[in-house]
């Protein structure tokens, strides 16, 4: 039987198959900005399907790639690093069609310039941008008006209201977390709601992207990459992650063993005769938490101003697990500021004081925004005090 021969090339072709796939590996920051600048002289040929040129009158990004590209091909470093996500064969250095004005740079001066490029190094160029545009042509050029923004802004509006009550915090970016449908962020002073995440796709250099439609507040949206999303992200140094309005497990109904109580919410009942407390008395309430026991947080109520200078009723306690005492109070307080009570007494002193944290609002109110805030619902619900009860957020627009 005569055996079909293969060429070297067949025969590597018919091996890559069963070759072992290589792990992704991790950048340091320095090869991180290596990569991200030269995914972009890529992403450049890609679409135009040549080399970019350093000549005068062409678009400033084009004379950039030029000339970092050339900066690339000099730092062994640099082409060590690259050569294997050059898909495109750029970093051949008989291509040479660049100034090489950044030749001598070192591998870590490389990975500076490369974020941080400086317009000076090209000369007089025409067409220069204002330093607050100079962003990835994608990051840029694909902004446009969001023609069903009225869809999305009841979205922004409850991410400022929740930022202003503690539900939502804002955190330092995490470059490493993988961008999700429902992410919000502060990227250049705005806020940006990631509204659709396509399927994702390999990259070809170890990591995945997609394809984002990301909304911002000033009614604008974008259809961004993943990877693009995170460069700009990256290079604002003010960008802040959007949390989720999730508070975690704030209160067990049993505590286990091995549970830490942080504290304990209580709804008090003052006993004051002060004629609008004692005409209101059922709806008045006040709202506090302890990290001590109530009843010895309360001992001395009848001479303290903050309980009316009267003796209250505890009505309601929950525990509170590993969580802010004072972040789980400022929360609450910022949910019913519009049931706040205005009121004014004299204290032992004779002088006139306002005392926080009395709300008009009913019991079984706020046992419903309790549970709301444990099941995370009550994100979707406002306190109507005209009314006193809570309503869906939907029915108020």
């Amino acid at each position: 039987m005569t055996k079909n021969k293969l060429s070297i090339d067949e025969l590597a072709a018919e091996l890559e198959e069963f070759a072992p796939r290589e792990k992704n590996r991790s950048y340091s920051k320095t090869e991180r900005q290596l990569v991200l600048g030269f995914e972009d002289i890529l992403g450049f040929v890609q679409k135009h399907q040549r080399l970019p040129r350093n000549q005068e009158g062409v678009e400033i990004f084009e004379r950039l790639y030029a000339v970092r590209l050339e900066a690339l091909r000099q730092n062994p470093e640099a082409l060590e690093l690259l050569t294997p996500l050059d898909t495109e064969g750029l970093l051949d250095p008989d291509k040479s069609w660049a100034e090489n004005d950044l030749a001598e740079l070192s591998f870590d001066e490389l990975a500076d310039a490369l974020s941080e490029f400086d317009d000076d190094d090209l000369g007089e160029l025409r067409h220069v941008r204002p330093a607050a545009e100079r962003l990835a042509p994608e990051e840029v050029a694909q902004r446009e008006r969001c023609e069903d923004f009225e869809a999305f802004a009841p979205i922004f509006e409850q991410v400022r209201a929740d930022l202003k009550t503690g539900i939502r915090e804002t955190i330092p970016c995490d470059f490493n977390k993988i961008t999700e449908e429902g992410d919000l962020f502060i990227l250049n002073g705005q806020i940006a709601y990631v509204a659709h995440k396509g399927e994702e796709f390999p990259t070809g250099y170890g990591d995945m992207d997609a394809r984002l439609r990301v909304i911002f507040d000033n009614k604008t949206e974008s259809p961004l990459l993943m990877r693009s999303l995170k460069r700009a992200l990256n290079k604002d140094d003010t960008s802040r992650r959007v949390t989720k309005a999730d508070l975690g497990p704030l209160f067990e109904n049993e505590i286990s063993e091995g549970d830490i109580i942080s504290g304990t919410i209580y709804v008090l009942r003052s006993q004051s005769d002060h004629p609008f407390i004692a005409q209101n008395r059922e709806l008045i309430h006040k709202i506090g938490v302890t990290t001590n026991t109530v009843a010895r947080r309360i001992a001395d109520a009848a001479n303290q101003a903050t309980y009316l200078l009267a003796d209250v009723e505890i009505v309601a306690e929950y525990q509170l697990v590993g969580v802010a005492p004072n972040r789980f109070e400022k929360l609450l307080h910022g949910y019913l500021a519009n049931a706040q009570i205005d009121l004014t007494i004299k204290d032992r002193f004779g002088k006139p004081v306002s005392p926080r944290e009395w709300f008009l609002v009913p019991l079984s109110v706020i046992e419903e925004i309790i549970e709301r805030i444990q099941d995370g619902s009550i994100v979707e619900y406002s306190y109507n005090p005209g009314e006193a009860r809570l309503e869906l957020k939907a029915e108020v627009n």
